[in-house]
């Protein structure tokens, strides 16, 4: 027996599950694509659900990981070195944004294949 899925609630929860992360400020964020993953029974929108809480988590720890850095030596010089480095900060948001626009654009163009974002490490 085939089962067909339709295209467009498959786009629209796929991009939900993707435009989270412009959301990710709030750790509740990440409870977006959760939700959709454990309430779709639809294999290319839980194969997303999934790669975007990758994407949180991946974003979230390259964050931590660049950010605390970067609040220390501002911290310490008063200003002037968060400054200097507001450039990585700059390109952080820029990868971020910008792998989150190519993986909406994904998903409006090809609604049958499920987008994977490149270097990210992968947890669930």
């Amino acid at each position: 027996m085939q089962t067909s899925f339709d295209s467009d609630k498959r786009k629209l929860l796929s991009c939900l599950c993707h435009g989270a992360i412009f959301l990710s400020t709030t750790v509740l964020s990440v409870g977006i694509p959760i939700a959709v993953y454990f309430v779709s029974d639809d294999p290319v929108v839980r194969n997303n659900a999934k790669e975007s809480i990758n994407f949180h988590f991946n974003v979230w720890f390259w964050a931590l990981l660049i950010g605390i850095p970067i609040a220390i030596i501002s911290f310490i010089t008063l200003g002037i070195g968060g400054f200097l480095l507001s450039p990585v900060i700059g390109l952080g948001f820029l990868i971020h944004w910008g792998l989150t626009i190519v993986a909406l654009l994904h998903c409006f163009t090809q609604p049958d294949e499920p987008f994977r974002y490149p270097f990210i490490f992968r947890v669930f």
